[in-house]
């Protein structure tokens, strides 16, 4: 498996990107400041939260730029196929390389990718048999932190709020 940097030169995939950052950064200033951070001074929740919100959301972009950056599988210029697997591979239409039975031609990319799941525009790569944990990973990360900000908005208007008014 090899950890080389893939970069991909897509506008779209760039956009996409670009928004995917804009949300995080907006989201990890903006639900601290509104919902951890007061309820943190009124002493409603322990610094354990928001340090687990901070640590969540750095391990959701963490995962989201070595999920963009990976190599996907690539498959070289000129592969050495070995002679007994020889029956394995066959001729790509689009590039005119061998590649191995499961590999798939990405027209986004412009090469072809060992076990190509699809080409995902939000982190502007390919997935395939290199980075396909990492994609894994960025859902995991991703489904955590989304679970955790729909937790804390929750508590905020359904728990924080009536105690507000309660004791005011």
């Amino acid at each position: 498996m090899g950890q080389r940097i893939h970069f991909v030169v897509d506008p779209q995939g760039w956009c996409c990107m670009g928004l995917i950052i804009f949300i995080w950064l907006y989201n990890t200033i903006f639900i601290p400041k509104v919902i951890l951070f007061p309820h943190y001074e009124e002493g409603n929740i322990s610094v354990v939260a928001v340090l687990c919100y901070y640590f969540c959301s750095l391990f959701c972009i963490a995962s989201l730029f070595r999920a963009s950056v990976a190599d996907p599988g690539k498959l070289p210029e000129n592969p050495k196929i070995p002679i007994t697997e020889r029956e394995h591979w066959e001729l790509c239409n689009k590039c005119n390389m061998m590649r191995p039975k499961r590999s798939h031609h990405c027209s986004r990319c412009g090469h072809c990718v060992r076990r190509m799941d699809h080409h995902c525009p939000w982190i502007n790569n390919c997935v395939g048999e290199d980075n396909h944990w990492l994609f894994l990973q960025l859902c995991f990360y991703t489904q955590i932190l989304s679970s955790y900000t729909l937790l804390l908005d929750f508590c905020h208007y359904y728990y924080f709020l009536p105690l507000k008014k309660e004791n005011w």
